[in-house]
């Protein structure tokens, strides 16, 4: 243990966790409002791809989506528990095929509509701040590329004595 508990200094993530999670809560609530219950927005990119591809298994959507297999897996069975898709034996024992179920392809033109709303709104906000989210969001990928995360924390590391 250190002298110090560096969990207690702000953390730099927390305003973008917290205004991620709101725009969200807040895309979540436009699902509630229309009656629409069990829907999260992280599934409206899935079940919109579905409705475009047909069935996928889990890597093909993951790949598909530029998601890794981990976390579309976790939303599929978060999404298979809301029946709004199912899922059957693929074309080996060890993979499984995504479809959707009758609910998941009812909503798709509404999240279609909701989808597009969403980048309209992204632009709205982009117009309206100094920094577009957009562009920063860039500049820092870029940034990345010149020189990685994991590069980054490396040059600050200051490992404790064994």
């Amino acid at each position: 243990m250190t002298s110090s508990d560096p969990t207690a200094l702000p953390d730099p993530w927390h305003s973008l966790h917290e205004l991620l999670a709101a725009m969200d809560a807040e895309i979540e609530q436009v699902y509630v409002e229309r009656g629409i219950e069990g829907v999260r927005p992280r599934f409206a990119y899935p079940l919109i791809r579905l409705a475009h591809t047909g069935p996928l298994t889990i890597r093909e959507l993951a790949k598909s989506l530029d998601r890794s297999h981990s976390a579309i897996s976790q939303t599929i069975a978060a999404m298979r528990k809301e029946d709004l898709v199912t899922s059957e034996p693929g074309p080996d024992a060890r993979t499984r095929r995504i479809d959707l179920t009758e609910r998941g392809r009812s909503l798709v033109p509404f999240l279609e509509a909701e989808w597009r709303a969403t980048h309209e709104t992204v632009a709205e906000l982009d117009s309206e701040v100094p920094y577009a989210m957009t562009t920063v969001v860039e500049e820092v990928r870029r940034a990345l590329e010149h020189r990685s995360m994991r590069q980054r924390i490396l040059h600050h590391l200051v490992e404790p004595p064994r």
